[in-house]
């Protein structure tokens, strides 16, 4: 194991560790302050549970990285230099996080118009582009490659809306946006580690504990004693800056050169297929029903699952498993076929899912109606 490995692992530790200390801790505020997340008829949990979760994913992360990295530097086993470019988006990079992170807290505490949460995140996708990390080759997906950069530029804004939206969408239930971010956590690092980009693997592992420790309590912990928590718009927009900001940076990278045969994109995508393509489906079906596209309602597909008769932990569970496949299958199959060709295999394979979940609701609804009879 190199330093690099060495220097993740420990960083993954003391965000673990770091995020059990300040969890408990928003807990205990959040009982003397009754600080709870409201109860209505699109929530599906029980009892009193705080939604600040997610405020201990930006510290944790920073603190670990900051340390593991200071003391190696002083040990003398790293160099504290790093290049300008990625000094340059590593500033940018935590302008955006910060406006996220405080957007989120806001959101949660006092509730923010989601107008307002689309223009901060607008702003924090332009502290991105304005790095250097941009969307600026597409490697021959739908016959594009290198594209312009006053096209670049709007595009990867678009993208980095698009994905911070549905990673705080999927958001529904116990340990799905969680799950979700440290399968793509534990890849992008593994990538990024395998780059030789140890800066950013660090970031990706030092976001990777702290959602473990969250995952714990979201799904383990007992609203009855007051130990359940929820990671809010705090945990979910922070996330997903964090998923872009190392995404893009992918995007960017010469894998091949690393030894992968696989498209950067698809690398960068793969983790996110099920949250975006999820927020695709419920866009166009709120369009068509002629509500608005921006409220919340019941049709995503984890609340599909539990119209089926899945329980709320095998419907999590099955989610993971298939964003599993998704990224091995994809990994795999994007160095045998072109990546368009790729993408319309994965969306009718996420077509027959759906449709498949629309028949076994139906037979859920016919099974209770014979029932009450």
């Amino acid at each position: 194991m190199n330093l690099s490995a060495i220097e993740c692992l420990a960083v993954f530790f003391v965000s673990l560790l770091l995020a059990g200390i300040i969890i408990p801790q928003i807990l205990l505020i959040s009982f003397r302050k009754n600080l709870f997340d409201e109860i209505d008829e699109r929530k599906i949990h029980q009892g009193r549970v705080p939604r600040l979760g997610g405020i201990a994913f930006m510290p944790s992360m920073v603190f670990s990285v900051a340390c593991v990295g200071g003391l190696c530097c002083f040990a003398g086993l790293q160099d504290a230099s790093m290049p300008e470019e990625t000094f340059v988006a590593f500033c940018f990079g935590v302008c955006a996080l910060m406006i996220m992170y405080l957007v989120g807290m806001a959101d949660d505490l006092i509730g923010v118009r989601y107008s307002a949460k689309f223009v901060a995140q607008i702003l924090a996708a332009g502290f991105l582009s304005v790095s250097g990390l941009t969307i600026d080759n597409l490697y021959g997906f739908c016959g594009i490659y290198e594209i312009p950069l006053y096209v670049a530029v709007p595009f990867t804004m678009l993208v980095v809306v698009f994905v911070t939206n549905s990673i705080n969408l999927i958001d529904g239930i116990d340990g799905l946006a969680s799950g979700l971010s440290s399968i793509a956590m534990l890849f992008y690092g593994w990538v990024l580690l395998c780059c030789g980009e140890t800066a950013y693997a660090l970031v990706a592992f030092g976001l990777l504990g702290a959602l473990i420790q969250f995952y714990y309590y979201n799904v383990f912990g007992n609203a009855k004693v007051g130990k359940k928590i929820f990671m809010g718009d705090t945990g979910a927009l922070t996330t997903g800056i964090i998923i872009c900001f190392l995404g893009l940076h992918i995007c960017n990278l010469d894998v091949a050169a690393h030894g992968f045969d696989c498209d950067p994109l698809v690398m960068a995508f793969a983790p996110l297929l099920i949250p975006c393509f999820d927020v695709v489906r419920v866009y166009f079906r709120r369009i068509r029903h002629h509500t608005n596209p921006f409220l919340p309602d019941k049709s995503h597909i984890h609340h599909k699952l539990l119209a089926a008769g899945l329980r709320q932990r095998v419907a999590m569970v099955s989610i993971l498993l298939v964003s599993l496949v998704f990224i091995a299958a994809n990994y795999w199959l994007s160095i045998m076929m072109n990546s368009t060709f790729l993408l319309g295999v994965d969306v009718l394979v996420f077509v027959v899912i759906n449709i498949w979940l629309g028949q076994a609701i139906k037979q859920a609804e016919t099974r209770i109606n014979i029932d009450t009879k």
